[in-house]
Order: C-alpha cells, then sequence, then structure tokens
C-alpha cells in the first residue's frame, strides 16, 4: 500500500492548532493533523539519546549515543550508570538500544546493543551484551555476559540497525530475543547467507540458537536468522495477538512497515519501493513474488524510527494502534489497522525529530527526541 501525505500541510496544521512543544518543564497541547489532542509535559533533556525502555511506569532507562546509559525516574532526575563497555562513538554508531528481561523484578537482567570496534574504529560491528542492573544511588552493570555481534565487522558508521525485543508471553518466542542487523550500508550483504548483515535474528535469552529457526541448511551462520532482505530497521514491536512488526528505512523515499513473518526475504536491495540517492531506479516488490511487500510504505520519506503498539486506558479508541516515530517526517505518527491492514491516519508534529517511544502500562505515551538537548517527553489525554 502506498502512502502520500502532505507533511508540509500537517506541520503547519499542527503549528497553527497546537503551537508548538517549548524545551521547558510545562505542559504544551499538540493537535493532531486529525484533530485529536495529547498534551505533553518535556521532563529532562539529553543528548543524543537512541533509545527508552521503562522498568515500570516509574522508572526507565536511556541511552545515549555517546555511551552513557542513564536511569531516569518519573519525575526526570537522571542517574548514569556504572560499568558500560566502550562504545565506538560517530556518525550512526554508539550505544544503542537496551531492553528490559521480563522476568526483570526477579533477575534484574537487562540487553543492550551497542558499537565497537577491535581495531580502533577501523572497522566496526554492533553487539549485545546481557547484565545485571543495580538500581541504587549509584547504579552499575555487573555480570555482563556477550550474547551476540554482527559478522563481519566493516568499514562504516551506518545502518547498525540494533534494536532489539523479546517474543510476548505465552507465544512461541516468550524469552526469545529478536534483534535486527542493519546492512552496513553494504546492501547485497542481506542477500548472502555467509554473513548476518540485513538480517533480523532470533536467539534464545542466553544467545543460543533455537533449533526451530527457518534456515537449518544454509550454512552454520544462517540457522540464526528469522528474516534477510532488509536495510536499516529502527523500530520493531510485537502487535497484541503476537504479530512482529518492523519499521525500515528505505534508500531514497520507500520507507517501510513490515509484518515480520518467519522465513520471509524482504527484498533489499533487489527490489524496493524507493530509489537509490544517485537516481536509479530499482524495482519494485511487485515485479517479484518470491519477496515479502511492505504492509504500507511513504513517499515522500518519513525515515520511521521507534514503533510502539498502543494499548491502555489513556487513549482507549488508539488501542491496538502502532506509533512510529519519524525522524525527517518529525512527528509521531498514528496507524490504525483494519484486518490487519495498515493505514496512516494521523501525525502530531512540534518540529522535532522523535528518535523512540514506550508505552507505560498505564497508558501514558513516553517520546525520546532525537539529537542534542533532546527532550524526554511524557504524554497524557489531559493536562
Amino acid at each position: 500500500m502506498k502512502l502520500k501525505f502532505n507533511l508540509v500541510g500537517a506541520i503547519f496544521l499542527a503549528l497553527f492548532l497546537g503551537g508548538v512543544l517549548a524545551n521547558n518543564l510545562h505542559a504544551k497541547q499538540i493537535i493532531g493533523t486529525r484533530g485529536s489532542k495529547i498534551f505533553g509535559e518535556v521532563l529532562a533533556t539529553f543528548d543524543k539519546p537512541w533509545a527508552l525502555s521503562l522498568i515500570n511506569d516509574g522508572t526507565m532507562l536511556i541511552t545515549t549515543k555517546n555511551g552513557t546509559l542513564w536511569l531516569v525516574d518519573a519525575s526526570g532526575v537522571k542517574k548514569p550508570v556504572g560499568n558500560v563497555p566502550e562504545v565506538s562513538f560517530g556518525g550512526q554508531g554508539g550505544l544503542g538500544d537496551v531492553i528490559i528481561h521480563p522476568e526483570f523484578d526477579k533477575n534484574r537482567l537487562i540487553y543492550i546493543s551497542y558499537v565497537s570496534s577491535d581495531n580502533f574504529g577501523l572497522t566496526k560491528f554492533a553487539k549485545v551484551i546481557r547484565a545485571k542492573l543495580t538500581i541504587s544511588d549509584t547504579p552499575i552493570l555487573t555480570g555482563i555476559t556477550d550474547i551476540w555481534q554482527q559478522i563481519p565487522a566493516t568499514r562504516g558508521s551506518g545502518h547498525f540497525s540494533h534494536k532489539m525485543v523479546f517474543g510476548p508471553a505465552g507465544s512461541d518466542y516468550e524469552r526469545d530475543i529478536f534483534i535486527i542487523s542493519g546492512d552496513r550500508q553494504k546492501m547485497y550483504p542481506a542477500q548472502r547467507w555467509d554473513t548476518n548483515l540485513g538480517k533480523i535474528i532470533r536467539l534464545t535469552e542466553d544467545g543460543k540458537v533455537p533449533k526451530d529457526n527457518p534456515f537449518q541448511n544454509k550454512g552454520l551462520l544462517a540457522k540464526s536468522f528469522w528474516t534477510l532482505g532488509h536495510r536499516n530497521v529502527l523500530g520493531i514491536a510485537f502487535r497484541k495477538g503476537g504479530q512482529l512488526w518492523s519499521t525500515e528505512m528505505g534508500p531514497k523515499d520507500g520507507d517501510e512497515l513490515n509484518l515480520i513473518q518467519k522465513g520471509a526475504n524482504y527484498g533489499w536491495p533487489i527490489v524496493s519501493e524507493g530509489s537509490h540517492y544517485s537516481g536509479i531506479k530499482i524495482p519494485s516488490h511487485k515485479t517479484s513474488t518470491e519477496f515479502q511487500a511492505p504492509a504500507l510504505f511513504w513517499i515522500p520519506t518519513i525515515a520511521p524510527s521507534g514503533l510502539a503498539f498502543y494499548e491502555g486506558a489513556e487513549f482507549p479508541t488508539w488501542n491496538g494502534n502502532a506509533l512510529i516515530g519519524g525522524l525527517r517526517s518529525r512527528a509521531l505518527i498514528r496507524i490504525e489497522f483494519n484486518n490487519d491492514k495498515p493505514e496512516e491516519v494521523e501525525r502530531f508534529s512540534w518540529s522535532k525529530r522523535v528518535r523512540d517511544i514506550e508505552i507505560g502500562k498505564d497508558g501514558v505515551i513516553w517520546v525520546i527526541e532525537d539529537g542534542d538537548n533532546a527532550s524526554l517527553i511524557k504524554f497524557l489525554k489531559s493536562p
């Protein structure tokens, strides 16, 4: 499904109706392009944040690309977490995602992705570790264990992706971890079996390869693959009912919202709904039935980032909707589903790049902006 959207008009409408959300500590109303109202309160600011993960409705973890992991409470008070591994910071690389083990209350385990290098930054790779988080006046990581890494390390500082999500409780994938490995701007490794670039990886919580992964006869490394043919996936989340979805940046336009299905090939770089930055056309998904087409794509680009599915009492009419962070589009984008078919229905814009999104159990929407002096915002239905 192709979506064309007058982004300029949407931004002007949001500014006219709701005003710009200023970087100060008070609530501000934002009105979406379909008239929905949300109220945002800025609680704290960060330099180059990349991901946020709620521990509970009052505590969260936020990563910043330069290598600092922050423990943040519901009022915005933040503390740096000690013993975070050294990261290779630059370009799109640095400290990446952080997610909480489903039984964190019992085991205190978290998972962190980051960019590393074994040769002073000449070549780089994303990796994932598991660690125990001690929450105190001086929070610290202990018991660090390697879980996964990109193979091979390559030159360049782009398309690491390294987002993660745990399988939902009660599913066949409960406690399994899904890890995104970007194509590292190398394109064709996304279709190769001897590298895990351009893939979605599925592992057990301790980094082992499940025996029911789909590619058991494509070599040892491929046994860890769940899907292939990906470019730069920056959002991944399970919808209620167990469907796995992702947001993926296209080349020049052609950004995607994908339903992730076991063993599917999503076609990059052989097919795409966008074109190369040089202007060279790429065949669309409809030219080849062997590749999984996106459920929704955008021309022009929205530059999608974080993805979350809404469930909660704060915005009850949004239950089941997807929320996507827009970087180039500078918006929080709401997606409705009609018989599992997604459709963009509304944008909320305050002229800031939206990096990541989390939904609290109480239905509060937490958003982290992108860039320097980026805000952590708590969105409610009313102030």
